[in-house]
């Protein structure tokens, strides 16, 4: 009698030891020049360009992500660019705590601070800062270079102020970040 061979099948999403939960069908290029806070979710088809950084000796952390992030289906993470004096480079990039990328948005940001919603299949062009506590709308495109002042909402392609947020959207927005890690389950 030969022995019966079981398979189990890979867990769609890889945990890590700071709770981190990332799938494997997602892209992440240069990896040792990422930073994950912890808890934050990674879902499929996000590409996430870690190697997308100046040249030259060292090493650099180019795309930074605090706590309790979730980065939504096909989003896309890449460090700002630009030319100076003649020479081509990348710049680092800094997502602070409780930020929430949706479906399909394109991210080239220098900034986002902590306490962000960003809507599905918005662009945030390169070089912007949102501040603290902001919400930017599905579809809406920041033009490069834009600082988006906190407690603001902005939509519309190029995205204006429409609105402004209460005081209490940072408890609002912790909340439903820890409470979607809590019940994330992953979809095969």
């Amino acid at each position: 009698m030969e022995p019966q061979i079981v398979y189990y099948p890979r867990p769609e999403y890889i945990e890590t030891d700071t709770g981190n939960k990332v799938s494997r069908k997602s892209v992440i290029c240069g990896s040792q020049n990422i930073i994950l806070g912890g808890k934050t979710i990674i879902q499929t088809d996000c590409v996430i360009r870690g190697d997308l950084r100046r040249t030259g000796v060292g090493h650099a952390v180019v795309v930074a992500i605090g706590r309790y992030c979730l980065l939504s289906r096909g989003s896309i993470i890449r460090p700002p660019y630009k030319t100076y004096k003649g020479m081509f480079s990348y710049y680092p990039m800094k997502i602070g705590d409780h930020v929430t990328i949706g479906e399909g948005s394109i991210v080239e940001a220098a900034t986002i601070g902590s306490f962000v919603h960003i809507g599905k299949n918005c662009v945030i062009g390169r070089f912007a800062i949102i501040k603290d506590c902001c919400r930017i709308e599905d579809n809406t495109v920041i033009p490069p270079n834009t600082v988006v002042p906190s407690f603001s909402i902005y939509e519309g392609s190029p995205g204006v102020c429409v609105d402004e947020l209460p005081e209490c959207v940072q408890d609002l927005y912790e909340s439903q970040t820890k409470d979607f890690y809590t019940k994330f389950q992953p979809s095969n």
